[in-house]
């Protein structure tokens, strides 16, 4: 299912999504060009807001950090790096 046009992304930005069972994910691209989608929601606020998050590398992985709280959520598998125990789903990801 597409979610979104490639020409739609910015890379170090993200873009939320709506999926057809009503969740969200937030989806980017980095600045290597490559496309993440993980959940949009914040698991410690409840707020759908990942996509509007701030995208960087610690250790060599990719994360978002939430725009409120400012956890920082692994984009290739969703664990937060500030949290051990707080993990978002991932969704895969293809080029059409």
């Amino acid at each position: 299912m597409a979610v979104c046009e490639e020409s739609r992304l910015t890379p170090g930005r993200g873009v939320a999504a709506l999926l057809p069972d009503g969740r969200q994910a937030a989806v980017f691209r980095d600045r290597s060009g490559r496309t993440y989608a993980i959940d949009n929601r914040d698991p410690f606020t409840g707020a759908q807001v990942l996509s509007r998050g701030l995208v960087g590398s610690a250790g060599g992985r990719p994360f978002v950090a939430s725009p409120l709280l400012k956890q920082r959520f692994d984009l290739e598998t969703g664990r937060c790096l500030d949290d051990d125990g707080v993990v978002v789903a991932v969704y895969p990801v293809r080029s059409l």
